[in-house]
C-alpha cells in the first residue's frame, strides 16, 4: 500500500502521480492511500512513486497489509477487476468496429496491441473479458496477415 500527501498546487506533480497510480492499475482504498499485489515489481514502483511524492513537497510512506476479511479481500479484487474490464471492453469494441481502410486497419491492430499489452501488466485480477479482448486483437492481426500484411508490436 502507497498513503501519500501531496499539495494541490503546483497541479503537475499531483496529476503525474496519479496518472502513474492509474498506470499500475491500483485499487484506490481512500483519499491518498491506494494499495497493489505485493510482489517486487509493485513494491519497487510505488517506491518510485513515493519518492516523486516526496520530491513535490508531499509525504508518502509504503505498508505492507493485507485486508484484516475475505470480504474486504474480494471487493478490493472485484474493484480492480471491474476496471481492467472496462477497459478490455474497449478494446472489444474498437477491435469489432475496425476501419475499413487497410492502412488504418493495420494502425488499428498494432495500436490494440500495444494497449492490450499495457492492460495485462496492471490485469492482477483478470476479468472474463480478457480472454475476449485477447481474441479480438488476434483475428485484426490474423485478418491483416491473411491480407499478406505484416503487423509488427
Amino acid at each position: 500500500m502507497l498513503s501519500y500527501r501531496i499539495p494541490r498546487e503546483p497541479s503537475t506533480p499531483r496529476i503525474a502521480v496519479w496518472r502513474k497510480l492509474k498506470r499500475l492499475g491500483v485499487g484506490q482504498i481512500s483519499d491518498g492511500l491506494v494499495a497493489l499485489p505485493a510482489d517486487a515489481r509493485t513494491r519497487e514502483q510505488l517506491e518510485w512513486i513515493a519518492e516523486e511524492v516526496i520530491d513535490a513537497g508531499g509525504s508518502a510512506s509504503i505498508w505492507i497489509a493485507q485486508p484484516a476479511t475475505l470480504t474486504v479481500e474480494r471487493e478490493l479484487a472485484a474493484t480492480m477487476a471491474a476496471a481492467r474490464a472496462a477497459e478490455y471492453a474497449a478494446i472489444i469494441a474498437e477491435a469489432a468496429a475496425g476501419p475499413v481502410s487497410p492502412t488504418a486497419r493495420q494502425s488499428l491492430a498494432r495500436r490494440l496491441r500495444t494497449e492490450l499489452r499495457a492492460i495485462k501488466r496492471r490485469d492482477y485480477f483478470p476479468p472474463p473479458g480478457r480472454d475476449h479482448a485477447i481474441a479480438a486483437v488476434e483475428a485484426l492481426v490474423a485478418a491483416e496477415v491473411s491480407r499478406g500484411r505484416r503487423v509488427s508490436s
